[in-house]
């Protein structure tokens, strides 16, 4: 439970970073070599204490139930990825395929052993030690993809924004972060094992301690020294506008045309401040729930803002369309005029935006009758924005899209969308209420602007909204629950990093390591007793 406590406070609003690895320490104290089941058990309550406070805001409008049903679906990835590497530690773990007993062991040992049975003791528990930080990748690849394309929230990573560890995104992306902050957990738990193998010469477990110490450090200084994150690029000068609701809450659009108006009026607000270079004005999503395509009034409303502006403007909206289903897009509208360019959003929110089984879990809660019916879109997204110096594309990433690492790395990657790029996040946070979920999302964006070496434009319905240098570090933040407007230069950039260039191989690589444990630890062996803390 204090494992699930630790990685809770780890992430926004507590925002105390340093306990994501001593989570992972104290999840792998509990679980080393007990076997599959009580690993199982004992990572279930870990992940309970874990999920329950974290996703607390998926509960704040919609009761208990939906909210426990999301944290206990997300507690099981935890449990299954505890029970493995308790059972695949405890296999490891044997020293000898032989029928020797324990005694004749310690015997052995207190002789001195030898060298290569050193060398194979350090070697086994290496790999022990490594099915902890190989495992969470695995764990959160799985609960990122599965069911219904999975749910990609409260990653170890997405932990880091303000460590320095979040700089290995660039390198690696959200799982080598995650790897990383695992790695330092297990360095802690080895430390609390006292690790050490039998061999002569002077007290060899001392020296593998400072070993253990000194792999740490080297980890976390690491990406101060050698990651550097260029933050050059041409400028852009880009605003946004957050114009709040009515109040919070799911019918948060009850008075739709008093959001929309609220938009407008903040988008002449700040017309009045731009410079003469802008280029661009983000709104957020949800800004125009009336459909602006068959609703003559709304869009003249937002006509009345790109006048207002006299720059291209991007919309969050929801079209009635198709026939019996809604679709969740950005809209870019140009001073000049024409049918507004659309990026329709690729991945709805399963019982959110949709619910697959809809009579099903009808009959379980009344609330699945509160969720939407939107379709995916089936094009990423690439708007050309001009400038005096040129162009470049804003890539329009919506809501939760944010939190999955193949949507952001093919927006960055789409061969239509190739020279400077700007991420846009556009959100709407209404129906979590001042929970710590707006936050949550923002140190999101943050890493994926060191992921991808791009400025982020994040804007929020209701707050909070700001600018995210490529560095991950943040101007012009709003609060939550009030109008805000503001407009930076921001820096777009065409180069590539490393993370892009690699693609999802880290992950790939990362999990068939774990895989590849598993199958060693499957291996036969001869029959002995494994003690905890063996």
């Amino acid at each position: 439970m204090a494992a699930g406590i630790a990685l809770w406070l780890s992430f926004p609003e507590h925002n105390l970073w340093w306990a994501a690895p001593v989570g992972v320490a104290l999840l792998g104290l509990v679980t080393w070599g007990r076997g599959f089941r009580s690993g199982f058990g004992l990572g279930m309550v870990a992940g309970w204490a874990f999920f329950v406070p974290v996703l607390s805001w998926s509960g704040t409008y919609v009761g208990a139930l939906p909210w426990l049903a999301l944290a206990t679906l997300q507690a099981l990835y935890v449990a299954v990825m505890s029970a493995l590497v308790a059972w695949g530690s405890a296999r490891l773990l044997v020293r000898s395929p032989s029928r020797q007993s324990k005694v004749d062991e310690e015997s052995h040992h207190s002789a001195g052993g030898d060298s290569s049975s050193t060398f194979d003791c350090l070697g086994r528990r290496a790999a022990a030690y490594g099915l902890v930080p190989l495992g969470w990748v695995a764990q959160e690849l799985a609960r990122s993809t599965t069911p219904w394309g999975g749910f990609p929230w409260a990653r170890l990573a997405f932990s880091q924004a303000d460590s320095p560890l979040v700089r290995y995104a660039a390198w690696g992306g959200a799982p080598l972060v995650t790897f990383v902050v695992a790695v330092i957990g297990t360095a802690a738990l080895a430390l609390l094992h006292r690790v050490g193998c039998a061999s002569r010469g002077p007290d060899p477990r001392h020296r593998t301690q400072l070993l253990i110490v000194g792999v740490a450090v080297a980890i976390g200084l690491l990406p101060l020294v050698a990651i550097p994150i260029p933050v050059e690029g041409a400028p852009a000068t880009v605003g946004y506008v957050q114009g709040n609701v009515p109040k919070a809450g799911l019918d948060f659009n009850a008075e739709r045309r008093a959001v929309l108006d609220n938009h407008v009026s903040g988008t002449e607000t700040l017309a009045a401040t731009l410079p003469t270079d802008t280029s661009l004005v983000v709104w957020p999503e949800n800004s125009s729930d009336i459909d602006p395509l068959r609703n003559a009034d709304a869009a003249a409303q937002i006509q009345r803002a790109v006048d207002a502006v006299r720059v291209p403007l991007l919309v969050g909206a929801v079209l009635a369309e198709p026939v019996g289903h809604s679709s969740n897009v950005s809209l870019l509208y140009r001073p000049r005029g024409g049918e507004p360019e659309r990026y329709t959003k690729l991945h709805p929110v399963p019982f959110a935006e949709y619910i697959p089984y809809r009579e099903f879990f009808a009959r379980i809660t009344s609330t699945a009758n509160l969720a939407g019916n939107f379709v995916a879109g089936d094009t990423i997204g690439a708007f050309e924005i001009p400038t005096d110096q040129g162009s470049y594309r804003a890539l329009p990433t919506i809501c939760f899209e944010v939190a999955y690492d193949g949507l952001m790395r093919d927006s960055v990657l789409n061969p239509g969308a190739g020279g400077p790029q700007l991420l846009v996040v556009q959100t709407n946070n209404a129906t979590f209420g001042w929970s710590a979920e707006s936050e949550q999302q923002f140190a999101i964006s943050r890493l994926r602007a060191i992921e991808h070496g791009r400025s982020v434009v994040h804007v929020s319905t209701v707050g909070v909204s700001g600018f995210i240098a490529p560095d991950g570090t943040v101007t012009h933040k709003s609060g939550l629950f009030e109008p805000a407007q503001a407009w930076a230069k921001v820096p777009v950039r065409a180069e590539r990093t490393l993370s892009d260039r690699l693609g999802p191989w880290p992950e790939r690589i990362l999990v068939g390591a774990f895989g590849l444990l598993l199958v060693a630890a499957w291996r036969p062996m001869g029959a002995r007793t494994v003690r905890r803390g063996d």
